[in-house]
């Protein structure tokens, strides 16, 4: 061998590696033992193979011992049509299996090639190819009915479809499933692939009685099987999957696009081109939609109620497979009452036809007993075979917009969140701004507004101003968890909603919608709508009893907000300001009800209910075409009356069960507080609270104020008695004053009249004043000292007492360490001293040291000797002052004087007059003491009548405020004995 330059050592040429024989001797021969016992391990592994392998082979013989002879299929016999009755056993439709109704065998060669390649390419593209099992698609049965409960999706080929309905039973199970895949095996060993597909497709059904292809052929297009078109093929095609789902004569819709679907898989099969599909997917559109066709469906079809037998088939094949619908001979007691089915017919074609003129087509009708969900009628259409307004669509399940039926959702929610119906909300325009959006401005429907309104108001006249404030308040996201619990499910993702879904901005299904509504009948117990009552096999076994097992209502509201809604929505007063007291919309007897109408008139609703029936109507075009002017009051609301009339005709008028923990509280209507002496008694009511949200505060609308009557001005407790009178208003808040004053509801003004000072300002600015003793009054005895100390952060006054009018030495009487309004300040006994003059000088103090103080001179005379001082006449003169600029002085400041004059003259409030009358007594007319407010300042009366003393005053800063009228004080008052302030902001 050559080397190539490798470095690696070369193996000799002639060397030959021993074999692996020689290999496993030479270690037997150094390991003895561990051979021994690799032996025996050997020997018993291959015994127990040989013992798993028999056991293995017995199963197996045993199992496919029990599995029925393929050779069956030739001696098949058609098991029993299943049969849908009403609840007092009126036979609605027989539903025949697949051997059972018309069926007409033919051989394969007479099928043409269309329609067995649509087949193929639909149910099992493998077909040719495979041994009779998709083993993928058990794997994925098992997976599905051990974590499902069914094995949906599960892919079976067509013998295996051809074995589960010829050879086994209906019941869905894993041992079945394997029965149903050993069974097609065996099959495809014993037949060809096209006695197979003959076999299957003279077996199959197709709905409409329609058992086999020569069958399917003749009922839907009159024609043998062998005339029939690629587009008629593609239809047949796609029905055996789910006759009742894709039923052309029940859902032309859903027949359509799955015989699209059917041309689809044939182009990506290559058996057809895109030309040929398009060409055969509108010839079948104009067929299907023909009245041709129309009249093969119902000659097709004997059947009574026929939207909500399909609903039933629908439920059914959902629940136990299209093969257990059309061979199990089930027998299905529904909820329906056909009379009152027939009474729902009877009203909606008559109101249709009453309002063709205004291009009404169609109307739609649900029926439910609130206390058990029990459907007792549902019409989908007016006429279920006329293809001109597409009457098999079933509009109680379609989506359509519910207008303001939609808004008890949104005001439950609200009272979950605290509001009750008292709470009030201004009926007003109003905007509101959305983010990246123009402005969102809703209007009622009768284009007005109508001011304060009640929540109860507000939802029984149908106001949507209120509704969309209310539901500014929930937020969309809670409305529409509100929605879902009440069995709402059409609402999906929060942010693909507006304010306007409490108007009906979201789409629903009539069936989901009145369920909700009977829910509001049977105190919020929700039932979810159902349409059986008892189902059994062929041989009587009991599948389903609603009496054995009747269904747990839920709760998806507390009773008692259930029964404010069912109060509101039931009263007729509260309805009449946008519906009046009569109409359509009251029964004989108690009832609840709500319209809806879209604001493009495409769709309009009235739904309501007693506490045993429950009925939503609607009324509109299939096609979504709108109607001229027609309301939920004028088109569906005179059906919902006259069938809740005619169907509780006869029977006993029963009341709303009002629920525990709910009382009655006169509130007054404006506000929904409490009243007051000045709510009218025209606006008092009674409204229906949860106990434990009863009002407790009082009414704030009706108000009684002070008017300025000089000027009409709004008054205050500052104003002059003789200048003020009271009146009463009801106060609108800022959003609705312009209303008000638009319907002559009288306003108070809004601006205070100049004559009254404001209380609250004088409340917040340092008062010092000493009312008795008055100024040179002669004193006797123990007497109180009364008067006022007030100061920002305050923290302490003191009174002392000094002899003389100008006393160098002061006796400390008393210390306060709070406020006084006008009250006492302290007690002086008087006897205690020498008769003479005395001065009592009252300071107050703030927290960081800064004071204010002033003096009274007094004269003490206890003992007889003493002359009482003359008595001067009173005379009141008032001096107004004058106009001018307004300022703002930080400190106020009062003058002293003992003369029977006495001036204060304050920086405390706006321009604005106090007058205050005092009543001397008859013994001297000594006007008080004016105090002049400077820090420590020294002031030095003389005690005669005549004399002024001169104070010596800190300077004084003066502040203009912003956006304040100016004037200017005048610098004394003389009143006497009256006390006028001029004050200056």
């Amino acid at each position: 061998m050559i080397n190539n330059g490798s470095t690696l050592p070369q193996p000799n040429p002639d060397f030959n590696p021993p074999s692996w024989q020689a290999r496993l001797r030479a270690l037997a021969e150094r390991h003895p033992r561990l051979a021994h016992t690799l032996t025996l391990f050997g020997i018993a592994t291959v015994a127990l193979l040989c013992v798993a392998l028999t056991m293995l082979v017995l199963a197996f013989n045993s199992f496919t011992a029990t599995l029925p002879s393929p050779d069956r299929l030739a001696n098949f016999l058609p098991p029993q049509s299943t049969k849908i009755f009403d609840r007092r056993g009126e036979l609605l439709f027989e539903v025949f299996d697949s051997h059972g109704g018309r069926r007409t065998n033919v051989p394969i060669e007479k099928i043409p090639a269309a329609l067995k390649n649509a087949t193929i390419t639909t149910e099992d593209q493998t077909f040719y190819s495979n041994i009779g099992v998709d083993f993928v698609g058990i794997a994925r049965a098992i997976y599905n009915l051990i974590r499902y409960g069914r094995p949906a999706g599960g892919g079976s080929t067509i013998t295996q479809q051809l074995v589960k309905t010829t050879l086994l039973s209906p019941e869905q199970t894993i041992e079945r499933k394997v029965r149903e895949a050993f069974l097609a095996y065996e099959i495809t060993r014993r037949y060809s692939k096209d006695k197979i597909l003959e076999l299957y497709l003279n077996t199959i059904f197709y709905g409409n009685l329609a058992y086999g292809v020569q069958a399917a052929a003749d009922a839907y297009f009159d024609k043998d099987v062998q005339d029939l078109s690629l587009a008629q093929a593609a239809l047949l095609a796609g029905l055996p999957q789910a006759p009742a789902l894709y039923d052309p004569c029940v859902d032309a819709d859903a027949a359509l696009d799955r015989t699209r679907t059917v041309l689809n898989l044939m182009v990506a099969a290559r058996v057809i081109s895109r030309e040929e599909s398009a060409r055969a997917a509108a010839e079948i559109f104009a067929e299907v939609n023909s009245d041709a066709f129309a009249r093969r469906c119902q000659i097709t079809a004997s059947i009574q109620a026929p939207h909500f037998v399909a609903y039933v088939r629908q439920l059914l094949e959902e629940q136990y497979g299209s093969d257990v619908v059309y061979k199990a001979g089930l027998q299905v007691t529904t909820s329906l009452d056909l009379d009152i089915q027939k009474v729902a017919e009877d009203e909606a074609r008559k109101q249709v036809a009453l309002l063709q003129s205004q291009k009404v087509t169609n109307a739609s009708v649900v029926v439910l007993d609130p206390r058990a969900g029990e459907i007792l009628a549902l019409l989908g259409s007016v006429d279920f075979f006329d293809k001109k307004i597409d009457g098999q669509v079933n509009v109680a399940l379609r989506l359509r917009q519910p207008g303001s039926s939609i808004k008890p959702i949104n005001y439950v929610a609200a009272f979950e969140k605290g509001w009750t119906p008292a709470t009030v909300l201004a009926d007003v325009t109003t905007i509101f701004p959305i983010k990246g959006q123009p402005d969102y401005v809703p209007h009622n429907y009768d284009q007005r507004e109508h001011g304060l309104t009640p929540i109860r108001v507000a939802l029984a006249s149908s106001f949507n101003i209120p509704a969309v404030k209310t539901l500014q308040f929930v937020t969309v996201p809670t409305m529409i968890e509100t929605a879902k619990r009440f069995g709402i499910t059409t609402f999906r993702d929060a942010s693909n909603y507006g304010l306007a879904l409490t108007l009906g901005g979201g789409e629903v299904k009539l069936l989901e919608l009145t369920g909700a509504y009977a829910a509001f009948a049977n105190n919020g117990a929700r039932f979810a709508p159902s349409p059986f009552l008892k189902i059994t096999d062929a041989a009587g076994k009991v599948l389903y009893d609603v009496k054995a097992n009747p269904p747990r209502a839920e709760r998806p509201v507390d009773p008692r907000y259930a029964y404010q809604i069912t109060s509101i929505l039931s009263d007729v007063s509260a309805r009449a300001p946008a519906f009046g007291t009569a109409g359509a919309l009251r029964l004989s007897r108690t009832a609840a009800v709500k319209t809806g109408t879209t604001d493009d008139f495409r769709d309009n609703w009235t739904i309501g209910f007693a506490p045993n029936l429950a009925v939503g109507v609607w009324v509109g075009n299939s096609n979504n075409a709108e109607m001229e002017h027609i309301s939920g009051i004028t088109g569906a609301g005179p059906i919902w009356h006259n069938i809740m009339e005619r169907i509780l005709a006869g029977t006993p008028a029963l009341d709303f069960k009002r629920p525990d923990g709910l009382v009655d509280v006169e509130i007054c209507n404006e506000s929904g507080l409490l009243p007051t002496e000045n709510c009218p008694r025209e606006s008092r009511r009674v409204e229906i609270f949860l106990a434990e949200r009863a009002p407790k505060e009082k009414d704030n609308v009706w108000q009684k104020l002070k008017i300025d009557k000089t000027n009409g001005m709004l008054g205050n407790a500052g104003c002059p008695p003789e200048n003020v009178e009271e009146k009463i208003f009801a106060v609108y808040p800022p959003e609705a004053r312009q209303w008000a004053i638009d319907h002559n509801i009288p306003q108070p003004p809004t601006d205070v009249s100049p004559n009254c000072p404001d209380p609250i300002l004088l409340a917040n600015k340092p008062s010092l004043d000493v009312a008795t003793p008055r100024e040179g009054e002669i004193l006797r005895g123990e007497i109180e000292i009364r008067g006022t100390v007030r100061l920002p952060d305050f923290d302490r006054y003191t009174i002392q007492i000094g002899p003389g009018n100008d006393p160098r030495d002061w006796i400390l009487l008393t210390t306060g360490r709070n406020t006084v309004q006008n009250n006492v300040l302290a007690r002086w006994d008087t006897r205690r001293f020498a008769d003479g003059a005395y001065t009592i000088r009252l300071e107050m103090f703030d927290r960081a040291g800064k004071s204010f103080a002033g003096r009274v001179h007094v004269a003490v005379a206890n003992t007889p000797t003493i002359t009482p001082r003359p008595q001067p006449t009173a005379t009141r003169t008032n001096t107004p002052a004058p106009t001018a600029t307004r300022t703002l002085t930080p400190l106020p400041t009062f003058t002293l004087t003992a003369s029977p004059t006495r001036t204060i003259s304050a920086t405390t409030f706006p321009s604005a007059t106090v007058t205050r009358s005092a009543t001397l007594p008859p013994t001297a007319t000594i006007p008080p003491p004016t105090i002049t407010l400077a820090p420590t300042a020294t002031i030095s009366p003389t005690l005669a009548p005549t004399a002024t003393a001169s104070p010596t005053i800190a300077p004084t800063s003066t502040a203009t405020p912003p956006a304040s009228p100016t004037a200017t004080p005048s610098p004394t008052r003389t009143i006497s004995p009256t006390v006028t302030r001029t004050p200056t902001p």
